[in-house]
């Protein structure tokens, strides 16, 4: 029976790191995707009209 057990410990090892991996890359394809989409001129612009209004004294 122990034999049995170790034999199924084995077959996770390294599984954590798997899945840090691809967590790892899942996020860095979302930054790049971020960052398509901020370089974007109606993104800019937007972004722009926000700053503008934040920053301008409302009375």
């Amino acid at each position: 029976m122990l034999r049995i057990e170790r034999i199924n410990l084995m077959g996770e090892e390294g599984a954590a790191t798997a899945e840090y991996a691809i967590a790892t890359m899942a996020a860095v394809a979302f930054a790049g995707l971020l960052v398509v989409i901020m370089r974007s001129p109606e993104v800019k612009e937007i972004l722009l009209g926000l700053v503008k209004t934040a920053l301008t004294p409302q009375g």
